[in-house]
């Protein structure tokens, strides 16, 4: 007797940071994962578990056929900040181009990596982007689920490394302002466990993906630098002038 063919999740950019979390634990659970990559010649961190394909935005078709017979697509694509061509706005527009084609594939449920604090009023475009983008995903007329983690740590994460390096390296390390406003920092395997059981419903929901601890900015900091041995004194600066 024939076993059933394993159930098919697509997540972009599995070979990244959140992705590559979600990818595994859809692994452990059974499940055949695809990613869709904007850089194919990343080195693959599952030897091949996982099908890789081109995140082309330019070809429609090319992408609904990358989605056909999914179950879920786990939208992790994003940018940190603007560079070379790439733009909140036109990540958007690429989000907007994903959500068609995954109609036409007719994919059952899109799971959206959001932000925590999203605002279409908000002055940084990062967070009016991500605002813009889950209306695109609402106005999807797919069934969906959206993801609002906190600061997302882990081994591989950029944000936390790069404070560490600073910290390591550097004298002094700028703290924006008078840095007593709060991050609850969140585990990574925990945003995709989060994910992955969100992904599972059947109604739309908005999860918030939060931490059991609360600090603030500058207690952060000071953490890191505890935990790495650095003796960097910590300024405080106008946010324009931080690191």
């Amino acid at each position: 007797m024939s076993m059933p063919t394993p159930e098919l999740h697509v997540v972009t950019g599995a070979f990244g940071f959140t992705g590559r979390y979600i990818a595994r634990k859809l692994l452990a659970e059974g499940k055949r994962v695809r990613t869709l990559l904007s850089h194919p010649n990343r080195p693959d961190p599952f030897d091949g578990q996982v099908e890789a394909m081109p995140l082309n935005f330019d070809d429609p078709g090319a992408l609904a056929q990358s989605l056909r017979g999914a179950a879920v697509l786990y939208m992790t694509y994003w940018i940190r900040f603007p560079f070379g061509g790439a733009h909140f706005e036109k990540v958007v527009e690429n989000i907007q181009a994903l959500l068609r084609a995954a109609k036409e594939a007719e994919v059952r449920r899109i799971l959206y990596i959001s932000v925590s604090n999203p605002s279409l009023e908000s002055p940084l475009p990062y967070f009016r982007g991500k605002a813009l983008a889950e209306q695109a995903v609402i106005h999807s007329e797919l069934s969906y689920a959206i993801i609002r983690p906190t600061l997302i740590f882990g081994r591989e994460d950029i944000l936390i490394n790069n404070i560490a390096w600073l910290l390591r390296r550097f004298p002094v390390f700028a703290i924006p302002s008078s840095g007593d406003y709060r991050v609850q920092p969140v585990f990574v395997e925990d945003v995709a466990e989060i994910s992955v059981r969100a992904a599972e419903q059947r109604e739309d929901i908005i999860v918030d993906a939060v931490g059991p601890e609360v600090y603030t900015f500058a207690e952060f900091v000071r953490l890191i630098a505890q935990e790495v041995g650095s003796r960097t004194r910590l300024v405080h600066v106008p946010p324009a002038l931080a690191l």
